[in-house]
């Protein structure tokens, strides 16, 4: 069996380290190549349809309006079915304390009974928030083993910390 590592990464303006800075890869695209390097895999990028701004203020602002609406904004592509995946790796950052919303999206598009969902985030401090809990709930008959939280800052040199875990995960 296999690992897919889904996962969603802002480049462009993001909140990394106290300032406003432009990242031509995303803190979270960064983990998730990671990832795939220690334990392989397929990744697939989710990204919503419906783009958030480029101003990192406007998105966040636009973000805590999805969660607070309780939207499941469409997404342009899904995996054509996770079967032949065992482990399915799901990376994101941390906005208003858990994922994104289109990211319910996708949860809400699969049985994930029997497999094993293994989360990670990027962000300022705030850890994984909410987000394991919600993809529990999310997930039924899944097994959602403990996440990892990257700092933003730190996500570039983060490799060690990251292999480690998603060997342990796997």
């Amino acid at each position: 069996m296999a690992n897919l590592i889904l996962y969603y990464s802002r480049k462009g303006e993001n909140y990394v380290s106290g300032s406003i800075q432009s990242l031509a890869k995303g803190n979270t695209e960064r983990v998730a190549e990671f990832i795939q390097k220690a334990v392989s895999g397929d990744l697939f990028e989710v990204e919503p349809v419906r783009a958030y701004s480029a101003s990192y203020m406007t998105c966040i602002k636009e973000a805590q309006a999805e969660q607070r609406a309780g939207e499941r904004p469409a997404v342009k592509a899904l995996p054509d079915s996770l079967d032949g995946y065992d482990t399915i790796f799901i990376g994101y950052p941390n906005w208003w304390g858990t994922m994104p919303m289109f990211l319910f999206t996708v949860l809400d598009a699969f049985d994930w009974t029997g497999k094993k969902i293994v989360p990670f985030c990027t962000n300022e401090g705030s850890g994984l928030g909410s987000s394991e809990r919600d993809i529990r709930s999310s997930c039924p008959g899944a097994t959602v083993l403990p996440g990892l939280s990257v700092h933003g800052g730190s996500a570039a040199s983060s490799e060690k910390q990251v292999a480690a875990w998603a060997r342990k995960s796997v």
